[in-house]
């Protein structure tokens, strides 16, 4: 066999086990037939990658299910229990780590909720490390980590956070300030909060595609981040910026926004600006907001939130032409009460409403979404090449 020739064996091994792979990811649990007829390939061949990704343990074996007809009983296949991810987020109302398996199931996490508006980065990024280090060193014996992530809420370049305003941070080599304490050398890749949030939505788990491709992605905390995904894709922009709906301006006269701009959308929407609004205390829960909505500086504020909301989404819903807008964090729990304003608002602006008015959809669920959406990022490259991890 020639250099080349084992070359291009080589390569279409790679990609047989990652289509095999993803094809389980996506459909499990798979008998190997079953995974021969979605493949494509013969059965032995799918039987002998197959065999190879168990071996890896990205693979795993379920108990045989007894068939319909005599016959041998089929061995049903599942993604890996015993390969997870870490991700990793710090907001400016939490720390976050969190353990995924190939599954999508958490393994174990830690949260803590805190207010870290002008925090030290380093001071904040060793507090992270340490819960991560007491998080890793109580994982399941033979559980491997095949990859970190870090959300962080704000403007990402590589390995620089170049800004995050709600925390007031600038400049700061995060990756660096935490790989130190993270295990195997473990060093996470960074990400904005909002985008990785999203991934969340678009996939269930790794490599399982969820029921919305196209849609807008909002992330309720103290401030509101954005993501627009299409296709099941997060549209990052050129230098991976794109996404900051909550500094849309929704008035050039209104206050003034940490970014530097002012009449910022989260000035009206944010989590802080909404209770501050509605005379309530910064700790406020989302369900008493919603249990207090009667009450007049409460609706109001719920009000002015629900048009800031209606004014930006239009603009962007306009442009990118999404039919689906998703509510997250704060806003998911407040979707009820701005949900009736936000659709009669987007069905006045949106140039298409007629036709097909935008959907405005909440996704509850546990706190730091963006510390799944971290881990599953990290998971989908094991997905995407499966031969890097197996022995």
């Amino acid at each position: 066999m020639t250099p080349t020739s084992a070359a291009r064996q080589s390569t279409l091994r790679s990609s047989n086990l990652a289509l095999v792979l993803r094809t389980v990811c996506a459909g499990g649990p798979l008998s190997r037939a079953d995974v021969a007829v979605r493949t494509g390939t013969t059965r032995a061949t799918a039987a002998r990658l197959v065999d190879d990704l168990v071996a890896g343990r990205l693979l795993d074996e379920g108990e045989r299910l007894t068939p319909p007809r005599r016959g041998r009983p089929a061995t049903p296949l599942l993604p890996g229990a015993r390969v997870g991810a870490l991700g990793l987020q710090v907001d400016a109302g939490l720390l976050a780590a969190r353990v995924l398996d190939l599954r999508g199931r958490v393994v174990a996490e830690h949260v803590e909720d805190d207010d870290l508006v002008g925090s030290d980065p380093a001071r904040t990024l060793a507090r992270l490390g340490a819960l991560t280090a007491d998080l890793v060193a109580g994982l399941p014996a033979g559980l491997r980590l095949a990859g970190a992530g870090l959300a962080l809420p704000g403007l990402v370049d590589g390995d620089l956070l170049l800004r995050a305003p709600n925390l007031g941070w600038t400049d700061v080599p995060a990756p660096d300030l935490l790989a130190a304490q993270l295990p195997g050398g473990l060093r996470p890749v960074v990400g904005n909060e909002a985008d990785l949030a999203a991934r969340t939505v678009a996939d269930t788990a790794p490599g399982r595609p969820g029921p919305l491709r196209d849609f807008l992605y909002l992330s309720g905390q103290i401030g509101i981040g954005g993501a627009a995904v299409l296709g099941g894709r997060v549209l990052t922009g050129s230098a991976g910026w794109a996404g900051e709906v909550g500094h849309v301006c929704v008035d050039p006269d209104g206050p003034a926004c940490r970014c530097g701009s002012t009449g910022c959308l989260e000035q009206y929407a944010g989590r802080h600006a909404l209770l501050a609004a509605a005379g309530l205390p910064l700790d406020t829960p989302p369900a008493e907001v919603v249990a207090r909505a009667g009450e007049l500086p409460v609706r109001r504020a719920l009000d002015a939130a629900a048009d800031a909301l209606g004014v930006a989404l239009a603009g962007v819903v306009n442009v990118l032409d999404l039919p689906v807008v998703v509510l997250g964090g704060h806003l998911a729990a407040l979707a009820d009460v701005l949900r009736p304003g936000l659709e009669e608002l987007l069905g006045r602006r949106v140039l298409s409403a007629r036709w097909r008015r935008p959907t405005v959809l909440a996704v509850t669920g546990p706190p730091a979404a963006g510390a799944t959406g971290a881990a599953l990022q990290a998971l989908d490259a094991v997905v995407a090449d499966p031969v890097a991890w197996l022995p």
